[in-house]
């Protein structure tokens, strides 16, 4: 038997939603282990939650500083190896920094930073370190979305011509559903930074158009806009794109959208067949052909006809629906035999290149948007 990888976490203690979420994944995984937690910014409130959660007194600690310091002094076979950060944005560059300055590998959660200048340095900081980063773009690790990903990449479809995005919640709809705690450091600039929806739920979009298509996003115009009257951050926008292969696409990101639960959905037309993924549907995968009958391919352990990258990240037999916990979980089963130096064949973690182009994304949506939505390109800017 492999022996588990020892994790520790920043952020994700009492009332937090996204913590338990990787708390539970990384048990599915079953080769982690958590040992360790500054799970709050709050000292006697992190205390409290590492004792729910199961972490032993002392080594629950009331800060991400003390943590990263004493985790650090602990014999190599007891310290944690890997710290996951699920803050709220702002803290996601300093934690990962200290971290990888300590020798930690890191999994933080998407957006990588709150602004693209904490996403340079931290990468920075990354390469000198030789720390590895990844990003819990949870929606690559669907096994259906992977078997997109192969479909496209084994060329028969012939090019990507169009792409439609879609993630829409209604869960912001009104400024009174920004009381709660989930909300409010996600419609403050000083937690979340420079976006809002296309920050939290456009990044998840635009990471699926990349992943899928396996081609970087060039070019933007974008609209995003705060529709809620005085909220300071975007909660609804769109916008089009190019790709670097020559497709066009356009992507809508929404937090107003009364009525829409987890509504994020993918079209991809290529010059030979069209496909098509619900999120709330993550077992199933459309595929229309320009001519012929319309395909349903269905995940499942039993599914030989399914590309390897897919398979690697099925759990359950057909007809049983596997979605957020179990993508979740592949993501941590991958980084953590990265971490043990079994990386996989192909990690369902993001990378910190990935984690970079999100950021790139959501700085050119915000300047297009700012400058009338006029065309920005993302590449890196200025320094």
């Amino acid at each position: 038997m492999v022996e588990q990888v020892r994790y520790a976490m920043i952020g994700g203690g009492e009332g937090a939603f996204i913590g338990p979420v990787h708390r539970t994944a990384a048990a599915i995984a079953g080769n982690c282990r958590l040992v360790a937690g500054a799970l709050s910014s709050d000292a006697e409130r992190a205390r409290r939650s590492g004792d729910m959660a199961g972490i032993a007194s002392d080594r629950s600690y009331g800060s991400y500083a003390e943590l990263i310091a004493r985790e650090s002094a602990l014999p190599p076979q007891i310290r944690a190896q890997f710290i996951a950060i699920v803050t709220p944005n702002h803290v996601h560059a300093p934690a990962a920094i200290a971290a990888l300055e300590a020798g930690f590998a890191v999994l933080v959660d998407k957006p990588l930073t709150d602004t693209m200048a904490a996403a340079l340095h931290l990468e920075q900081v990354a390469q000198r370190t030789g720390g590895m980063v990844g990003v819990t773009h949870s929606y690559s690790a669907y096994p259906m979305v992977r078997q997109a990903r192969a479909l496209v990449a084994q060329g028969g479809f012939g090019k990507v011509r169009r792409v439609a995005v879609r993630y829409t919640q209604g869960w912001l709809a009104t400024a009174q559903d920004a009381a709660g705690k989930q909300a409010q450091w996600r419609v403050d600039p000083a937690r979340s930074g420079l976006a809002g929806a296309f920050g939290d739920i456009g990044t998840h979009a635009f990471n699926l158009v990349e992943f899928i298509t396996g081609e970087r996003m060039t070019r933007i115009a974008a609209e995003i806009r705060a529709a809620v009257p005085g909220r300071l951050l975007d909660d609804d926008g769109a916008a089009m794109f190019h790709l670097a292969g020559g497709g066009r696409g356009t992507l809508i990101a929404s937090q107003i959208c009364a009525g829409d639960a987890n509504g994020l959905d993918i079209s991809l037309w290529c010059e030979e067949a069209g496909l098509h993924w619900r999120q709330e549907q993550p077992d199933r995968l459309r595929v229309a052909r320009r001519s012929g009958p319309e395909e349903i391919w269905r995940a499942g352990t039993d599914g030989a006809w399914l590309d390897p990258s897919a398979l690697a990240a099925v759990r359950l037999p057909a007809g049983h629906p596997e979605g957020y916990l179990e993508a979740f979980a592949n993501i941590y089963h991958d980084f953590a035999e990265a971490v043990a130096g079994r990386t996989p064949t192909h990690p369902a973690y993001a990378s910190l290149a990935d984690g970079i182009a999100g950021m790139r994304f959501i700085q050119a949506a915000h300047d297009s948007s700012v400058a009338g939505n006029k065309w920005v390109d993302l590449t890196e800017p200025e320094q």
